[in-house]
């Protein structure tokens, strides 16, 4: 399983230290980019969920590209 955790600067290394001293547990930092990437991606399939149920409305796509 993996797990992407949002945690404050300042109380993180005290908990990577714990997660690295599990021998079950491996740790990966992401870079600010790839962690923003993550959360972009997170969003559009939410937006995605919410316009499939109804409670969001799309776009064309042809209003997507022309704004390109």
């Amino acid at each position: 399983m993996k797990v992407l955790l949002d945690i404050q600067d300042n109380m993180a290394l005290p908990l990577l230290e714990v997660l690295k001293s599990l021998p079950y547990v491996k740790t990966k930092q992401l870079t600010d980019e790839k962690a923003q990437l993550l959360t972009e991606i997170r969003e559009a399939v939410e937006n995605l969920k919410l316009v499939r149920k109804g409670k969001l409305k799309a776009r064309p796509a042809k209003e997507l590209l022309d704004e390109l």
